[in-house]
């Protein structure tokens, strides 16, 4: 799985996609023929179809006057064209020809043009790290015993409210329900009595196959699948209604955009339908906790990614044109996304994973680092950098609680875990942590600001999220394990670092004119 913001999934170093999110916690202590520029292929040499169904983005130059050849093109080397997103120039193809990205590459008025994934279409990521950890009914009455005047029942358990004075934010504002955000991930479950009252409809969408699917409930996760869409979307708007517990944003209304595969793959085509639909829907803030499958990072100098990150480039841009804020998270794997070299043990993560070195200058993990989307590291009940939490200056945006081993960041009572507590499928709660965990508080935030400032801008939202965010200096040094040894080496001052980028997330603020 892949969910992360830098996730959906936790990226584990050579672990099996689908087995990242369930092994993760063992890491935490205590707990073919060419078509010439004008389209035409030679009358002799039809194209073959003798590979496996493949899918694909092909990225156009925008406008009408290359259309008809691209499409004309498209089929003669072997694909089927799944569906046109005009207004970025993205078409979604399925082919079988194992030459249809290098012979379509040559056609005039394409840009680009690769394979979203390695393995055959009917064949995960997320980045939380590890399998939730589910409350007992006896946890949950005793962490109601403890709630006071004004507090949702399970609340007194949820310490990373107050560590970005959600709690305080509460008093003057929940938002407002005239804001959504959309959460891009593995589904959400709104029939959870902490959701159903927030949950927006109208702008949930099942976009796993890269065209939208509205029919009832294609947005939930079925049984088999992670619950890492819920777990988010009640850390943004969990209903603050005397049930459960109580998101940072508890007045906003939420939608659920699934894009992850039962198998929790996030791939290019159904990311980029996810982007484009919040920017048609109403959408004014999108929760991005995984990164794009099946390549942990694209590099820009290999064909066929880059064609996934301009695909994803220009859904994110589009997106911010009408007005969205996108937050992601920025991974789970403690890399220095600004050093000169990361080894990256973990791609192509749908076949065969093996170690390359990766400039993350030139190959990114998307769309966490794609220009414009606000990426969020991840902090503990301390305040300090997540253990697992990427970093980089320059590279790292915004903070906020996503939680770390008791061991290591222990939270003060009442609460007991150094986990962030929210929304399960099935009514349930439990523990989940990660900088899947970290970026909807983010997102929260961002919509409180939307929902004090309706008429403002992405751009002016993002703004603020940075000026009203509290400056955090660098542990010096960084020893998360008390063992002698520093475990990061954070760069930058306390106005703005590679840790904590222009600080932690402030909500109360927020919520202030």
């Amino acid at each position: 799985m892949t969910s992360r913001r830098s996730s959906l999934p936790l990226r584990t170093a050579a672990i099996p996609a689908a087995m990242a999110l369930t092994t993760a916690l063992a890491f935490l202590p205590a707990t073919a023929n060419a078509l010439g520029r004008d389209g035409h292929a030679p009358a002799a040499a039809p194209a073959t179809a003798d590979g496996p169904s493949m899918s694909y983005v092909v990225n156009t130059r925008t406008g009408h006057q290359d259309a008809g050849r691209v499409r004309k093109a498209i089929a003669q080397a072997g694909g089927t064209v799944v569906v046109s997103y005009d207004r970025i120039g993205v078409i979604v193809v399925h082919s079988a020809n194992p030459d249809f990205a290098k012979t379509i590459r040559t056609v005039r008025g394409v840009t680009s043009a690769g394979a979203t994934r390695t393995a055959p279409l009917t064949a995960q990521s997320t980045t939380d790290v590890g399998t939730p950890k589910v409350s007992t009914e006896r946890e949950q009455k005793a962490a109601a015993a403890k709630a006071t005047a004004g507090q949702d029942p399970l609340e007194p358990l949820q310490w990373d409210l107050p560590a970005i004075k959600a709690d305080k934010a509460h008093e003057k504002s929940l938002g407002s329900p005239k804001v959504t955000v959309g959460v891009i991930d593995t589904g959400v479950d709104d029939t959870h009595p902490d959701l159903a009252p927030n949950f927006d409809r109208k702008a949930s969408v099942n976009c796993v196959g890269g065209k939208p699917d509205t029919s009832d409930g294609a947005w939930r996760p079925s049984a088999e699948e992670s619950p890492h869409g819920t777990h988010v979307a009640g850390e943004i708007a969990a209903a603050k209604n005397g049930v459960g517990v109580t998101g940072v944003a508890p007045g906003v209304k939420v939608s659920g955009i699934k894009v992850s595969t039962t198998a929790g793959f996030f791939y290019t085509e159904a990311v980029v339908c996810g982007f484009v639909w919040a920017a048609e829907h109403g959408v004014d803030v999108t929760n991005n906790s995984y990164y794009t499958d099946p390549w942990y990072f694209n590099c820009t100098t290999d064909p066929d990614q880059k064609a996934l990150v301009d695909a994803i480039t220009r859904a994110t841009r589009y997106a911010e044109r009408k007005g969205v804020v996108n937050v992601a998270a920025a991974g789970n794997e403690n890399y220095d996304l600004s050093a000169d070299s990361i080894t990256d043990p973990s791609s192509p993560n749908d076949t065969t994973p093996g170690d390359r070195e990766v400039d993350p200058s030139v190959c990114l993990d998307i769309p966490t680092q794609l220009p414009g989307v606000v990426t969020v590291s991840s902090t503990g009940a301390k305040g300090l950098k997540s253990s697992f939490s990427n970093y980089g200056l320059g590279v790292v945006d915004i903070a906020a609680p996503g939680g770390d081993s008791t061991a290591y960041q222990k939270p003060a009572p009442p609460a007991t875990s150094g986990l962030i507590y929210n929304t399960l499928p099935g009514g349930k709660y439990g523990y989940m942590a990660g900088t899947s965990m970290a970026s909807p508080h983010v997102a929260g935030v961002a919509a409180l600001i939307k929902s004090t400032h309706p008429k403002a801008s992405a751009q002016a939202v993002k703004s603020l999220l940075a000026r009203q965010a509290d400056d955090t200096a660098c542990p010096n040094p960084y020893d998360i394990d008390g063992d002698g040894t520093a475990d990061a080496v954070c760069e930058g001052d306390a106005r703005y670092n590679g840790f904590y980028g222009a600080g932690i997330a402030d909500a109360l603020d927020a919520v202030k004119k």
